[in-house]
């Protein structure tokens, strides 16, 4: 029976010595591991596992060392949000709630060197309420969450209001145009009656034509009058021209008009009905555009405030094909092999499987890139506003070095996106 092998003596006496906490010095956080003695952190650190690990933390230290520390904060303020998010509570109790789990970001891997400039840099973020007592430091979270679920629900609100608004005002002006145009006609209409008139009774006629006409401006001044008052900014004025002069009542002979005059005043009225039907069918399609024109833009600022939210400068996620171009592994034979990402670590460091060797690596994602599949090939997008889809590969613009997909499946299925960089895209595992 071998020394540690399974209900030895001494395989029960490592298990138990490895149970609970351990000393935080022995405790190597690039590899997460932890020893139990200095004898064995050295014999660790000396291990070739070890070194590969240091190699990748030399390539970029500044850049591990935040994203333990991005991770470290995440975790404590989710710790505090879930059990202690209305009350004010000592930081030590906190943070020995936040290491009794013995997989935690250690503290001695952030940029944190003590407890205390860790609180202190929670108030001055404003994450937490810091209080100096004789006690000790006590601290009280601070819930901006829901205020800012109320501040977008108040935003969406409102722009709702506004695009509704919008709309009610367009179709109250095309309303009062119809109206308008409909007076326009009727008028046109009398004035031939009117006409037919004046061989009959020039004076008569004269005036009744003169009294239609007063009574028509009258009523497109107030027509006018009302698209004022319900756009505040438009006003809608269609006037006729001026009548002519005034007939004398007292002249003996009234003006007559002959045949040939008549036909000429009917084609007008043709001609005037025609510009009329013209001049309606551009509004139509002017209100049309604006609305069309007004929409793309909205969808523009959203999509534009979507990309801002979205963008970050990491990309990596499990479940996509990556190149090894990290030149300090062309001795061991990585230089521009593919891989798949298995595990993301701190958000910037992935570990990759070879499609060849199926050896697991551990590499930055500054030594990494992305993989471009073949027409109607699967990607994922990796960064920018419609990060997290997956799309199919349409055409590629090797000139610009951009890419044309279309999103499947989830939110916005079926929508074809122009011009999205290779950096955004990555080929996806099958």
């Amino acid at each position: 029976m071998g020394k540690h092998e399974f209900l030895t003596p001494k395989a029960i006496a490592n298990r138990i010595k490895a149970k609970g906490l351990q000393k935080l010095r022995w405790y190597c956080q690039m590899c997460q591991k932890q020893c139990r003695d200095e004898n064995g952190f050295k014999c660790h650190c000396m291990s070739e596992s070890h070194q590969r690990q240091m190699l990748v933390f030399g390539q970029a230290p500044d850049r591990v060392v935040e994203g333990f520390s991005e991770e470290f904060l995440e975790s404590f303020l989710t710790l505090i949000r879930r059990a202690h998010r209305h009350s004010r509570i000592a930081a030590t109790v906190v943070y020995n709630e936040f290491i009794a789990d013995r997989h935690h970001v250690h503290m001695n891997s952030t940029r944190w060197a003590t407890l205390t400039e860790f609180v202190k840099f929670l108030g001055r973020e404003g994450h937490c309420k810091v209080e100096d007592t004789p006690k000790g430091w006590f601290i009280t979270y601070i819930d901006r969450d829901s205020e800012q679920a109320v501040k977008a629900r108040l935003k969406r609100k409102r722009i709702k209001s506004d695009l509704a608004e919008d709309e009610k005002q367009e179709r109250m002006i095309a309303r009062q145009i119809e109206r308008a145009q409909q007076s326009m006609a009727n008028t046109n209409g009398k004035d031939g009656d009117n006409a037919d008139l004046d061989d009959i009774d020039g004076e008569s006629g004269s005036e009744d034509e003169y009294s239609d006409s007063e009574n028509d401006n009258e009523e497109q001044e107030e027509d006018a009058k009302e698209a004022n008052k319900a756009t505040g900014k438009i006003a809608i004025a269609l006037q006729r021209p001026a009548p002519g002069p005034k007939a004398n009542p007292f002249d003996d002979k009234p003006n007559v008009k002959f045949g040939f005059e008549e036909e000429d005043e009917v084609g007008a009225r043709g001609k005037e009905k025609e510009e009329l039907a013209k001049k309606k069918g551009k509004d139509a399609v002017k209100a049309a555009e604006t609305r069309r024109s007004a929409l793309d833009e909205l969808m523009k600022e959203e999509e534009k405030a979507k990309e801002r939210s979205n963008r970050k400068d990491y990309w990596l996620c499990p479940g996509i094909v990556v190149k090894v171009m990290s030149k300090s592994l062309a001795e061991k034979g990585y230089y521009k092999q593919k891989g798949v990402v298995k595990r993301v670590i701190d958000k910037y460091v992935g570990e990759i499987e070879m499609l060849e060797s199926k050896h697991v690596l551990r590499v930055d994602q500054d030594e990494l890139e992305t993989v471009i599949p073949q027409i109607g090939g699967l990607v994922r997008i990796v960064n920018g506003a419609y990060q997290g889809s997956n799309a199919k590969l349409l055409s590629v613009d090797t000139e610009r070095f951009c890419a044309k997909v279309q999103v499947e499946k989830g939110l916005y299925d079926g929508k074809v996106l122009k011009a999205i960089e290779y950096e955004d895209i990555c080929k996806t595992a099958q």
